[in-house]
């Protein structure tokens, strides 16, 4: 079962996006995006992540200038989502604001070229 307090402040983060945030939601949403739907703000277990996909298991998250200061929080939702088959990538919020382009191009090599998954099934006898 879903924490109701995560998806309510999911909800709440979906209705206020930051700058960098919306301009990458734009070029990203209703599948325009090399034809990958994107969600945003998902929550992916005890986690929200910013931006991603689920066919490839991309996770796209964007930090600003105060995440330096989670940085143990960080490695651990990078592992956890890690273990769930997804890549993830971070860019900043500079990144995106003043290089949309570059950021854009880096997300469609990863989209394009995804890393092979290997199947949750294989070595189980089935």
């Amino acid at each position: 079962m879903r924490d109701a307090g995560l998806i309510e402040r999911a909800k709440a983060a979906r209705k206020a996006p930051t700058p960098a945030e919306q301009k990458l939601w734009l070029a990203l949403r209703a599948e325009r995006f090399a034809g990958v739907k994107f969600r945003r703000q998902k929550v992916i277990g005890p986690y929200i992540a910013d931006f991603a996909s689920n066919v490839p298991k991309l996770v796209i998250e964007l930090d600003g200038h105060l995440h330096g200061d989670t940085a143990e929080y960080d490695a651990a939702r990078t592992t956890y989502l890690t273990r769930l088959g997804y890549r993830v990538v971070r860019f900043t919020n500079a990144d995106v604001m003043h290089n949309l382009e570059g950021v854009l191009r880096l997300l469609e090599s990863l989209v394009t070229h995804p890393l092979s998954q290997p199947s949750p099934l294989k070595g189980r006898g089935l």
